[in-house]
């Protein structure tokens, strides 16, 4: 049956995969890049140069207040009023010194925002799925320019330009430097500072342009927050290297200084919050002065936004106007797909609005032969629903007298690009259509499997087996069908393609087939039993607000989830069960109630929530009780698992070694790891311990991982048994002479109540080991709150279990024999399942998580390697982010399995394990549905991109760690266990 329920498991996460990947496809497109280069005809690009040469620095994370003149109030003595040159030249050369606000289009990672700055180009939301590497950009860019030209381009700093520009940054003058070694504050600055520093001094005719992107300011940040001495420290060696680079620059030189996005409170970015979008810009000539200042502009030119915290407006620009502006500083053509516009007062002339007109002219120019070539590629269609808008607003500018040219023009370039931003959140509707009917398909195919094993326990496994074996027969023949369709099809259905139509076809044939050939039968009821909390926990979806305070709702549904069972504690026919049911349950919400203490807030959610998880909300370091509690808790969570376990004598064997060696051992090197980071960060013991530090911390994790994976597995599958075995020697009652008198043997087995739960607790810590390294110490505290709640909960079922096989005993015609609560307990419920689906959505909160892209906890790549390492980097990430709901899809065997003595052998085992994994998957079934149906029905709500797609996009990832953790669980843990303690008992019946 295990073979059958695996491939039953098997077919239904393929059918998951199928749906989320359909829908991702139609909901996150990427655009199309064309390849096309720009010219400039005769000297009309070069009739605006002021420079020969230019020296962009990038700053990585480099927020706006961080160098503006009038900081929020009050102002942060770490970060504020630091670095202060740009600010300086700006007031007493305000014709050659400009500070800019500039909006970095999210996704605001290193990469995305790179492509960005060079092409004048959009990212998608799906893009930050390349945060990790990326390809090579092929279209055309400030870089290609400059080589077409016949100039060179040199690099110091990050490598990531290499990766982006392989074959267009100069090998003999470039310095590249690993850029994922967060740890690292120093090793990249002074790599540029060394390097960029004598390439502008001593080789200032041998490059066209030089790049230096330093680090610090962006390692700082992830590292301990900008409310840090350290962001001090670093904000003042950038502010001196500044002072440097300014002496050192020729007059024909242009230096441009630039964060290539910012960072919010606690030093992190990556998603679209004001905090991470809003970073600096500086724009010096040394020489030639950039604006006479003589031309008063429109203000519909010349923007302006108020930084938050403060109350003077700032010059704000879009981060791509960059693009246009340098190149036709430079004298370069500009890059064929930019969508920027030129900054209008770094071309005024002092003759009148000419040289302000004419960069204009060929900045609009240049939008619209990039437009009209988009139209006429094989994405064209996408510009139909706006094309007519577009026309008329070139038509304006074609039109438009003298003193209204410039903002016809300007109106012209900010349209293009709305509509561009409009169009690279255009959906495609027939995929989402798609993966919206597998996803619903999939919900019944798994609750239909789930009803099949229960409805007729005798004949159920062989008509699953039926089942899925036309289901997996369809399947194939739907695959084929499929492409048959993709070919009439093709001409109306743009974006489908033959493989989207063959995956499609497959899992529709092969759910409908399923949910026909199982055949369950439904009854009235049923509707007493409808799976009431999963569906309001889905709908909340379908609000912005309820997304958002999603933590406090699940708060609300584990508690209220627990009501049922704690009224029947009052009703419990024995005072023993009573105590255990209401005992436990106070447990289990008291763990679940202070787990929740634990939080990190999303940026909607302030003012009305407070960090915990960190110790402020501007830092990433741990809170000092953290520090303190978390090697008790690591302590401690292998005592209490004995202390439940020795409720029914199941924690001897195995469990007794284990978990006073092994796991103990496990756990404390996991919290040892993060508490040596945490002395790490601080930068108080010097370079030469921090060294020290790194080194121990390291090898401290590899030999924890080390021990767990192979020693903790070795040891469980050689023997997966909790039971001690004593033989006492007892006299025999025969009725035979005194002196002939016989001895009987009698057999003690000491955990014989949790045969099969306890071994299988052991498998399940096994992973509990690995998820708990990968935490930092608020999450390990919350992780080992979940844990006891986890066992409170399996005590509160098994009680619940025994009073409803007392009260059937009770009810029989024949209590004496019924009261044979083995032969007597009842099916899964899926009541049951839904605390510990639950509990999973709550620990991932609790461990300082938001279904947001800021709220990932980035430091985790780094546990094994100083640097990033594949697939080491990813493989902690993942278990941070996800580790909490594959532990609890690992965990739901256990309510089948907790308290089940092997004699006489167990009615329904294989069976109920198996409903107990469907039904878990069939709640993050839900959700996903529930999540994946709001974002396509809410596509065009103002906050879809912001809350709506990031909270489908971790249901989806959410759902697949639940699957991974029931296919372990079914296909390992609980066959293994069947096997050795059956193995035992085998012929004692």
């Amino acid at each position: 049956m295990f073979s059958r329920g695996l491939r039953l498991l098997l077919w239904l996460s393929l059918v998951h995969c199928v749906g989320i990947y359909l829908f991702t496809k139609g909901f996150l497109l990427s655009r199309l890049s064309l390849p096309n280069r720009n010219e400039c005809d005769h000297d009309e690009c070069t009739s605006l140069a002021t420079h020969k040469r230019a020296v962009i620095l990038v700053i990585d994370a480099l927020r706006f207040d961080f160098i503006s003149s009038h900081p929020p109030d009050p102002p942060s003595p770490y970060h504020h009023n630091i670095l202060t040159l740009p600010r300086k030249l700006t007031t007493a050369h305000p014709q050659h010194s400009f500070i800019f606000n500039a909006h970095a289009d999210p996704p605001t990672t290193t990469l995305q925002r790179i492509k960005g700055l060079t092409t004048g180009s959009l990212p998608t939301f799906v893009d930050v799925g390349e945060s990790f590497g990326g390809s090579a950009i092929n279209e055309d860019s400030l870089l290609h320019q400059l080589i077409a030209a016949g100039r060179k381009v040199t690099l110091a700093g990050d490598d990531t330009w290499m990766t982006l520009f392989p074959d267009i940054l100069d090998h003999n003058m470039s310095f590249p430097f690993d850029s994922f070694n967060v740890e690292d504050l120093h090793t990249v600055d002074e790599g540029v500072m060394s390097n960029l520093l004598p390439m502008v001094t001593n080789h200032s005719q041998s490059w066209g342009l030089a790049i230096g992107h330093g680090l610090g300011v962006d390692h700082a940040g992830h590292r301990v927050g900008p409310e840090h001495p350290v962001m001090k420290a670093k904000l003042e060696q950038m502010n001196d290297f500044l002072a440097e680079l300014v002496r050192a620059i020729e007059e024909d030189t242009l230096l441009v200084v630039l964060g290539d996005h910012g960072m919010d409170r606690t030093g992190n970015h990556g998603g679209d919050s004001i905090l991470e979008t809003m970073s600096a810009v500086w724009i010096y000539s040394k020489g030639a002065a950039l604006s006479q200042g003589s031309t008063s502009l429109p203000n519909s030119l010349v923007p302006t936004t108020v930084f938050p915290g403060e109350t003077v407006p700032h010059r704000s620009i879009q981060q791509i106007d960059l693009v246009p502006t340098i190149s036709l500083l430079l004298g370069l053509p500009i890059p064929f797909n930019n969508l920027g516009s030129i900054i209008p007062e770094v071309f005024d002339r002092g003759t009148g609005k000419a040289g302000i007109q004419e960069a204009l002219e060929l900045n609009a120019n240049q939008i619209k032969k990039y437009l009209d070539t988009y139209r006429a590629s094989q994405s064209g269609g996408e510009l139909d629903g706006f094309w007519s808008h577009l026309s008329e607003t070139w038509a304006a500018t074609q039109a438009a007298s003298s003193e209204d040219s410039l903002p016809a023009l300007w109106v012209f370039t900010r349209h293009s690009l709305s509509v561009c931003r409009t169009l690279w959140a255009r959906f495609s509707l027939p995929l989402i259509g798609a993966g919206l009917t597998i996803i619903v398909l999939s919900v019944v195919a798994t609750y239909c499997a789930y009803r099949c094993l229960g409805d007729d326990a005798e004949n159920s496994e062989e008509r699953l087996t039926r089942a899925l074996s036309s289901a997996l027969k369809a399947g194939a023949v739907g695959l084929a069908l499929g492409g048959i369709a993709h070919f009439p099809m093709q001409n109306l259905l743009e974006g489908v393609h033959l493989y989207h139509f063959s995956l499609f076809g497959s899992a529709l044939v092969s759910t409908l087939m399923f949910t026909l050939s199982c055949h369950p039968t439904f009854r009235r009821e049923q509707l007493t039993s409808i799976p009431i909390i999963p569906i309001i926990h889905a709908l909340c979806f379908a609000s912005n607000s309820f997304t958002v305070w999603e933590d406090r709702i699940v708060l609300f549904l584990s508690i209220t989830s627990l009501v049922p069972v704690f009224l029947i504690g009052f009703t419990a026919p024995t005072p023993r069960l009573r105590y255990r049911i209401l005992g436990f349950s106070c447990v289990f919400a008291a763990c679940v109630r202070l787990m929740a203490m634990s939080t990190v807030c999303r940026e909607e959610q302030h003012p009305y929530c407070t960090v915990t998880f960190y110790v402020s909300p501007t830092s990433s370091a741990p809170p000092v009780l953290a520090l303190l509690i978390a090697p008790l808790v690591a302590f401690s969570i292998p005592f209490v698992i004995r202390r439940i376990l020795g409720i029914s004598k199941s924690e001897k064997g195995l469990a007794g070694v284990f978990f006073s060696w092994v796991l103990t051992s496990t756990l404390l090197a996991g919290t040892g790891f993060w508490v040596l980071e945490w002395a790490h960060s601080t930068e108080f013991f010097g370079d030469g311990v921090n060294a020290l530090f790194r080194l121990t911390r390291t090898m401290l994790a590899r030999t924890c991982f080390a021990a767990i994976v192979f020693g903790g597995v070795s040891l469980w599958w050689t023997s997966p048994v909790c039971l001690e075995i004593n033989t006492e020697d007892h006299p025999s009652d025969s009725q035979i002479s005194q002196n002939q008198q016989e001895q009987k043997t009698k057999v003690i087995i000491l955990g014989f109540a949790n045969a099969f739960g306890s071994p299988y607790f052991v498998f399940w810590t096994i992973f509990l080991s690995v998820t708990w390294l990968s935490m930092q110490l608020t999450g390990q505290v919350v992780l080992g709150l979940a844990t006891v709640a986890l066992l409170a909960y399996l005590e509160v079922v098994d009680s619940v279990r025994d009073v409803h096989g007392l009260s059937d005993a009770f009810a029989s015609s024949k209590p004496t024999t019924g009261l044979d609560l083995n032969a007597l307990k009842r099916e899964l419920s899926f009541s049951e399942v839904v605390p510990l689906a639950l509990l999973a959505v709550h620990t991932f909160h609790g461990t300082g998580h938001q279904p947001t892209i800021p709220s990932l906890q980035w430091k985790t790549a780094f546990i094994f390697t100083s640097t990033l390492s594949f697939p080491f980097s990813q493989f902690t990430v993942i278990t941070n982010t996800l580790g909490p709901h594959f532990l609890m899809g690992l965990a739901s065997p256990l309510l089948a399995l907790w308290n089940l003595p092997p004699l006489p052998p167990p009615r329904g085992l294989r069976t109920s394990s198996l409903r107990a994994g469907l039904a878990i998957m069939l709640y993050f079934t839900i959700l996903l549905l529930g999540s994946s149906a709001c974002a396509a029905a809410l596509r065009r709500h103002l906050m879809v991109w912001k809350i709506f797609a990031p909270r489908y996009m971790f249901a989806a990832m959410s759902l697949v760690a639940v699957d991974l953790g029931v296919l372990v669980g079914v296909g390992i843990g609980v066959g293994r266990v069947r096997e050795r303690i059956e193995k035992i008992f085998k012929g004692i019946a």
